[in-house]
């Protein structure tokens, strides 16, 4: 199926300035087809999550396995064969035919294998999630967390989320990734809330941002607008975990801290096309955008309008 390539969500910046943390995300082992041949995919990289989209293009059986020290989700777009097996380590092996818009669970350390012959061609969207790195609570105790497994069930609101993070993948947007970020921490909690134990002894987090942090996290931004800036360098700013720091700037600002960063780059985006010499083409690229599509949705998004209508309304 023509269109399915690989996409890598994770970029390194150029950005320098205080605290600057840098994570490379490394390609993590993924479910084994076979024959491999009959897969494609999409991937994309975000703070402890792996986001694979897997299309099957053959009408071939096949077979599929998988087992890692990480918990893996798999929503089923679609999914009908004539006949095969799905088995996941701690259930009864399923030989459900229909199990299109089902969910599965395998936790870390689990065995999860497969083999059938499908009747249409299977789609799915495959979440990686590796407990340490997850944006989430760390009083939640997500990394030591003993997850439930779970095989071909419904769920509306890790499905809801699922569809959130694949329409995430190659985003041209770079705000995008710290939205990401903090799905994937939002994904994490509704498993553990659903499929493990949050600790009642958790304290709770009350408090926004102090004046001098909210003071150096917005005075960062505004010199790298342009820049890709990670949810870890401004956590790391004013010495809070990336989930305080999530928590912290929204009550302090009164929204995430992509959305802020997004509307000060359209703030910044607006002075540059007072320019009448400076394309929109250019003036996307100087407050960070990968190109016009990303930076004419986010424009009209946030301001109601296009950028064309805003530079003619300045005249």
């Amino acid at each position: 199926m023509d269109g399915f390539i690989r996409s890598d969500q994770h970029r390194s910046s150029s950005m320098t300035g205080p605290s600057r943390p840098e994570l490379v995300a490394s390609e993590l082992p993924t479910v084994d087809f076979s024959p491999a041949e009959i897969v494609r995919y999409r991937t994309a990289h975000w703070r402890g999550v792996q986001a694979n989209t897997v299309q099957i293009i053959s009408h071939e059986p096949f077979e599929y396995s998988f087992r890692q020290e990480y918990h893996l989700l798999i929503a089923v777009e679609q999914g009908v064969r004539y006949d095969g097996e799905t088995f996941v380590e701690g259930l009864p092996t399923s030989t459900m035919r229909n199990y299109s818009n089902k969910l599965i669970l395998v936790p870390a350390g689990r065995k999860f294998f497969g083999a059938q012959t499908p009747r249409l061609l299977t789609r799915s969207i495959c979440l990686y999630i590796d407990p340490r790195m997850v944006v989430v609570d760390p009083d939640l105790r997500f990394d030591e967390a003993d997850l439930k497994p779970g095989l071909l069930f419904e769920n509306e609101a890790l499905w809801q989320t699922v569809l959130k993070l694949k329409g995430q993948i190659g985003s041209g947007d770079p705000a995008d990734r710290m939205y990401a970020d903090a799905l994937g921490g939002l994904l994490a909690h509704e498993l553990l809330r659903l499929y493990g134990t949050i600790q009642s002894s958790r304290p709770t987090y009350r408090g926004g941002l102090a004046p001098w942090q909210q003071r150096r996290v917005v005075e960062f931004i505004e010199q790298h607008l342009a820049e890709d800036i990670s949810l870890d360098a401004l956590a790391e700013l004013v010495q809070l975990s990336p989930y305080h720091f999530l928590r912290s700037f929204k009550r302090s600002l009164g929204e995430p801290p992509h959305r802020y960063w997004t509307a000060r780059r359209i703030e910044r985006a607006k002075t540059l096309l007072a320019n009448p010499g400076a394309s929109i083409t250019e003036v996307a690229f100087q407050v960070g955008f990968s190109g016009t599509s990303a930076f004419s949705a986010a424009f009209r998004r946030i301001t109601g309008q296009t950028a064309t209508d805003y530079r003619l309304s300045l005249e």
